[in-house]
């Protein structure tokens, strides 16, 4: 129905994981593009695993800082209906990266305090969706999926003029709760659905995905 809560489930790497996905009723599939992320595939891999998506739900291909190069062989190779930036693009980047990528673009932003929400009105005009994810330690060599959180009541009566994802640390069990305090209109998880390092587990991606339709 208009208006329901829709969910994200990032890092799928197996039939298994995307066959939960979409049987739970995921609107988007997130294949990762990162070296550095337990999650990651490879272009020819992630181009079987969306075989059965295309269709049923949005494909996203994550990147960080992804140069030119990278994004012709993910468009090429894939096809995805977005590009999810994860690094320290800029307005300018996300704006060309929308115009090379033949697709949608997901700007990922850190959060930490309310302060790092402003951060959004300068990418409002430039990409399709935000997300608001947990700011990684500061020693950690990857931007997100990291399964750690912020304080979800910082987004609470925050409007902005895009479409927006909740990421960090959100799981089967507290997803509730991280939706109703932030008003998130999408729900991203990836670490919430593991049981070890890229190692999705279909029943804790079905229980996410029952979780957030009781929303």
């Amino acid at each position: 129905m208009p208006g329901r809560v829709q969910a994200k489930i990032c890092g799928v790497s197996t039939p298994e994981a995307v066959r939960a996905a979409l049987d739970g009723g995921a609107e988007y599939l997130g294949l990762v593009f990162f070296p550095a992320s337990p999650r990651a595939v490879r272009i020819a891999d992630a181009a079987r695993l969306a075989e059965p998506v295309r269709g049923r739900a949005k494909i996203v291909a994550l990147t960080v800082d992804p140069d030119d190069a990278l994004l012709e062989e993910i468009r090429a190779g894939l096809d995805p209906d977005f590009i999810q930036l994860h690094g320290k693009e800029s307005p300018a980047r996300v704006r060309e990266v929308a115009g090379r990528a033949g697709a949608g673009v997901i700007k990922a932003l850190p959060v930490a305090e309310a302060a790092d929400l402003d951060a959004a009105a300068a990418y409002e005009g430039v990409a399709d969706h935000l997300m608001f994810d947990a700011k990684p330690p500061k020693t950690s060599d990857r931007p997100g999926g990291h399964g750690s959180s912020f304080d979800w009541s910082l987004l609470t009566g925050r409007r902005f003029s895009r479409p927006w994802f909740l990421a960090g640390g959100l799981d089967p069990w507290n997803v509730a709760d991280a939706v109703r305090l932030s008003g998130a209109p999408i729900a991203d998880v990836s670490t919430g659905v593991e049981r070890g390092p890229g190692l999705k587990d279909p029943a804790l991606i079905a229980a996410f995905l029952d979780a957030v339709r009781k929303l």
